[in-house]
This record gives structure tokens, sequence and C-alpha cells, in this order.
């Protein structure tokens, strides 16, 4: 496609506001994510590599390669490593993970066990690097159901393939590891380095990630009957519209009686009566109804 070569002037291009409407809009159909109109620059920062890299003039050159080029749904891919925000940790936010241990985990295996059911499924959506999936198999292992004739089966999913590869490793620095409990460090993380951590197989075997994008109901679909769903500051970054086609896919992956987490800025207020919300020790979950 010569006509998206770029000439050999240094000037990096420059975001219009016509065009970053339309750019905005563009990825919000495709994949949910939202750049308010005061998040402009912070778009035009993280495609300025995007453009370069494919050697383009504008960024309405780029939007017309999005649309048209062969290579579009190849380049779709590397865009969604380019806007998402990955900011995640083991053991984020603790209020919310007693919430899961100790409020909804009790119930929901009482009721599986008199079903005769010994499968526990999770689905830890916009799993980024893997630290929320695996933070919830540790707390699962630390309640002994491995070893108690349980199946253990939990999803981590994300639309970009650059943090679900850096998962598949499980390589971490001090930072990811920051809130986790020196005994959990100890007991489940193989020191690498002066500031690096491996998790251990036994953790990480319990885990499979998927791409999946939110918005698509045929990738939603390979996820079924899961017990409890974890979608955690992920909704922040969409439209009400987005919100509710997104947790309306999740509540059909959800099994009888399992229960949504959203994060603790986020709410369902207003976006779907699918859910019934209950109130535990502070922190909301929503139920399958």
């Amino acid at each position: 496609m010569d006509a998206f070569k770029l000439n050999n002037n240094s000037n990096k291009p420059t975001l219009t506001p016509e065009t970053f409407a339309k750019l905005r809009d563009f990825i919000d159909s495709k994949c949910g994510i939202h750049f308010a109109d005061n998040k402009k620059y912070l778009l035009e920062k993280r495609l300025l590599n995007r453009i370069e890299h494919k050697n383009l003039k504008t960024y309405e050159d780029y939007l017309c390669y999005l649309t048209y080029d062969k290579g579009k749904d190849i380049e779709m891919r590397l865009l969604y490593n380019s806007i998402s925000t990955n900011e995640t940790s083991f053991f984020r936010d603790p209020v919310q993970l007693d919430v899961f241990r100790r409020g909804v985990l009790p119930g929901i295996i009482e009721t599986k066990k008199a079903r005769n059911d010994k499968s526990f499924r999770i689905w830890s959506a916009a799993s980024s690097t893997g630290e929320e999936p695996l933070t919830l198999a540790m707390i699962l292992m630390e309640e002994g159901l491995h070893n108690l004739g349980w199946t253990i089966d939990i999803i981590g999913s994300d639309i970009s393939d650059g943090v679900l590869s850096m998962a598949q490793k499980g390589e971490y620095e001090n930072y990811a590891v920051r809130n986790t409990p020196p005994t959990i460090l100890k007991k489940y993380f193989t020191q690498t380095g002066s500031s690096t951590y491996k998790i251990n197989s036994e953790v990480s075997a319990f885990v499979k990630y998927k791409n999946i994008n939110l918005l698509n109901v045929s990738d939603t679909r390979m996820v079924r009957q899961r017990d409890i769903v974890f979608c955690r500051n992920v909704l922040i970054y969409f439209t009400d519209a987005t919100k509710k086609k997104v947790v309306n896919n999740i509540y059909d992956s959800l099994a009888p009686g399992g229960c949504l987490f959203v994060g603790f800025s986020e709410s369902l207020h207003n976006i779907t009566r699918l859910y019934k919300p209950v109130s535990i020790k502070n922190s909301v979950v929503y139920n399958k109804m």
C-alpha cells in the first residue's frame, strides 16, 4: 500500500480532533475501550509507535490501514497491546479477596458438595500478566481443595497477546509481588534474582490463558459454567452501553448461582438487572439470578 508510505521528513504526525473522534469510535466498536475527549493525548501517544512501525504518514492513514488493509486483523491485535492498561499485582484489593475466600467460597463449596460436584471453575476476565488468576489459584490451594479431590479450572483472559505471553512465562518483578504475604511468597514462588520471582508450576498448572475480547460473543462463549468471574477494574474503561454488553456476555458464562466480582470503583447500578447485588463485608458481589 504505497499510499501509506512515510516520507523522509522527521516531523511526527499530529492527531486532529476529527481523526481522534473517528479512531476513538472505531476502537470502541472493536473492543469497548473508550477514550474520553480529555484522553486524546493518551491515544495519540499510544498509537504513535504503531504508525511509525507501519511507516505511515498520519493517524488518518493508520485508520485507513485498520479498516481496509489485508493485514488489518494482525494490526488490531498489536493495537490492543498498545492501548491496554495493565496495572495489576498479586493479592490486589485484599478486602475483596477476603470476601471471595470467606464470604463466597464456602457457600459455593457446600452447594457443589450437595450435588456431588467437586469441580471449581473461575474466569479471570482481563487477567493482564496473570497476577489475578494466579492469586485465586493460591487462595484455593491454601483452602486445600486440590488435596481433597477437587478439580480447579481457572481461565485467565485478555485482549492483549503481549500480556498473555508474559503471563505464560510466569516471571515477575518485586513490584508485582509487593502485596503478597511473605509466607505465600516463600511457598509458591521461586526467587530467580535479586528482585525477580517465578511462580511455581504447581500453581500455574491450574491456570489456562486465552485471548478473549469481552465484547465478542463468539469469544466469551468459549467460557462456560463458571462458578465465579472476576472482571475487576475493567468496566471503568467502557461506556455504559459497552458495560451492558460485557456483563451480559459474562452472565451467559456463569453457572447457575455463580457470582461476578467487579472493581471497588465499579457498579452495575443502572447498567443491567440480570444480577442480584449482595453486600458482604462492605463489598458488593453480583449473583446470577
